[in-house]
């Protein structure tokens, strides 16, 4: 909600809201319930003030009722295809006002309602809520949006917590949301504030709220800060974890698959379904591209003599081969080993972003004073690295870089990253990179001493990043400026989704591009948010009151499907109103095409 004065609106992240019930011209109403979403997106994004806004809305409104006898609905256009050439409109107007000169480019929103507690790293429920965890606690909160699909002025509610005797409360671990809905956490580099790489695991049901006890992959010892990654076929892959320094005298990267139905795991080794893997997977992220296979830049930390200072390796897995191969040299050094001042390596690498233009945009760390941290593209059409621009200097005038920090990509392409001067230290200072170049944005005030370490990122089903420093109640929203190209939404095909649904009842929808073109946030090690799935929101006519179903059973979590059908099941939540709707799927924060149903 929106008010100024004696002037009260209600709004939704949607463009399109409609207030036929008021009005006899279905056509005018349209026209009107756009111009009222248009001032609830020059609001939300701070584009104008509310009272520039307000003008404008009312200038168009009247001079729309003065012609309202000039503009007849023609021929056999549909109130449908109306809708969607007035969202565009809508659309086109908030870019054009974000381009006069009056527009605030980007905006942060801290929340309404702070976090009651230090908050830790976040995961999207295909229900629409947000859980995040209590930092290095065994506990849970669910942030859940207000009535009008708003996560900034949501409200917070306690979840169920790991199990008493599990003993389970940690920091840095790997995470992800199944394709069946559920959510599991595995390892951490601190267990109950002690630094031991715990082998231990939970996975959580949203509709029980309970969580299940998971046992380690066999003869594993440590899990700690590993990734992990959602396969394709929907197969929860975890990599193990070798403390530096590791020792032994031979490889010993390994990797395990989930069986998300007895809780049970395969473990691939270098003999079988995870051969040829130059160094240890610690310290390294996994990137899903388009064709299925993982992108890493490597680190070097080996038991045995892979080291090398300048070193620019990286690595693709395939999964159904079970092979490493290598994805030549990414044309910079990436990962830290301070070879150009001779320091203590510290083997850090930063986030590796798969954009929707196809390219992956790889960030560096670089612990040797005055100098930066670069940048590498990886293209995934021509499987080539072309070396990017440096990470620039902060807030400080210090040189940035990126060891062990958070980026997401946002609805226009761009990657949102943090970063900071060196490792573990602060203030961190957050950028856009737009495919060539950084671009500056203002700063939501960032804690003097909290580094890019501890920053969390997570893409929100309507395009805003939740931005979290892990260990403070310090949490923002992000809205960039730009918007979506038309040929990365979703899409419901025609006689793919029901035309009426009941509360209560399960559905199924079809269509193209449900998971997106990218996994939306990324961190590598530590912390992993992937939002590569579909989330169903309704909107009734009428309130223009937001509701999401529970998604689950997805067909594929793969990226960048292209034109291959694909499906989601849907549960209509109990309290979702009654109605004439709308119906829209999301991913990584952008809206399908728009379809009408009515809910009973």
């Amino acid at each position: 909600m929106w008010a100024h004065g004696a002037l009260t609106f209600h709004f939704s992240e949607r463009n399109e809201p409609r207030t036929k019930a008021s009005l006899q011209s279905p056509f005018l109403a349209l026209i009107l319930g756009t111009l009222l979403g248009i001032v609830a997106a020059i609001a939300t994004m701070g584009i104008w003030s509310a009272t520039v806004a307000a003008r404008v809305v009312a200038i168009i409104a009247f001079g729309l009722l003065g012609r309202t006898s000039m503009t007849p609905l023609r021929g056999h256009i549909t109130q449908q295809q109306n809708r969607e050439r007035f969202q565009k409109f809508g659309m086109f107007l908030v870019a054009l006002l974000a381009c006069s000169g009056a527009a605030n480019s980007q905006a942060w929103f801290p929340p309404d309602t702070p976090p009651p507690f230090n908050a830790g790293s976040a995961l999207q429920l295909t229900d629409g809520n947000i859980m995040v965890q209590e930092s290095s606690t065994s506990n849970w909160w669910k942030l859940t949006p207000n009535n009008f699909g708003l996560y900034h002025s949501g409200t917070w509610s306690k979840l169920a917590s790991f199990p008493a005797s599990m003993n389970y409360a940690p920091r840095l671990f790997a995470s992800a949301v199944l394709p069946d809905g559920r959510v599991i956490i595995e390892g951490g580099e601190y267990n109950n504030g002690i630094k031991n790489w715990t082998h231990k695991g939970a996975i959580y049901d949203p509709v029980a709220n309970f969580w299940t006890p998971v046992n380690p992959p066999t003869g594993w010892t440590t899990i700690g800060d590993a990734q992990s990654v959602v396969l394709p076929d929907g197969t929860f892959m975890l990599a193990n974890k070798c403390p530096v320094p590791c020792t032994g005298g031979t490889i010993k990267a390994k990797a395990a698959l989930l069986d998300a139905a007895n809780l049970t795991w395969t473990v691939l080794n270098g003999t079988g379904g995870y051969i040829g893997k130059l160094d240890e997977n610690t310290e390294e992220g996994w990137t899903l591209l388009p064709n299925g296979d993982l992108l890493t830049v490597d680190t070097y930390i080996c038991e045995i003599s892979c080291y090398t200072p300048n070193g620019m390796n990286s690595e693709i897995y395939n999964p159904i081969t079970g092979v490493w191969s290598s994805a030549g040299s990414t044309g910079v050094q990436l990962w830290d080993s301070q070879a150009a001042c001779g320091e203590a390596t510290k083997y850090e690498v930063g986030p590796a972003a798969l954009r929707p233009d196809g390219t992956v945009f790889a960030t560096g760390a670089n612990g040797c004073a005055g100098e930066p941290a670069h940048t590498a593209i990886y293209d995934t059409t021509t499987g080539t690295w072309t070396p990017g621009p440096n990470i620039p200097m902060g807030t400080q005038g210090s040189f940035n870089d990126m060891a062990d920090a958070p980026a997401a990509v946002l609805p226009d392409g761009n990657v949102l990253i943090d970063s900071s001067p060196g490792i573990d230290k602060g203030p961190s200072t957050l950028f856009e990179f737009n495919g060539t170049g950084f671009i500056t944005i203002p700063q939501p005030g960032l804690g003097p001493a909290v580094s890019s370490e501890s920053g969390r990122m997570l893409v929100t089903p309507i395009g805003t990043i939740l931005f979290i420093q892990a260990a403070t109640t310090n949490m923002w929203f992000y809205q960039t400026s730009g918007t979506y190209q038309s040929s990365w939404q979703p899409n419901i095909c025609s006689s793919c989704f029901p035309a009426t649904v009941s509360v209560g009842g399960t559905y199924t929808v079809s269509g193209t591009q449900f998971n997106g073109l990218t996994q939306g946030a990324f961190y590598g090690d530590d912390y992993q948010s992937a939002t590569n799935y579909p989330l169903v929101r309704i909107t009734n006519d009428q309130t223009q009151h937001v509701f999401y179903a529970r998604t689950h059973g997805f067909s594929t979590m793969g990226v960048a499907t292209g034109a291959e059908i694909v499906s989601t099941k849907f549960d209509v939540l109990s309290g979702t109103e009654t109605g004439p709707s709308t119906m829209v799927v999301a991913a990584n924060g952008i809206p399908s095409n728009v379809v009408d149903i009515m809910v009973k």
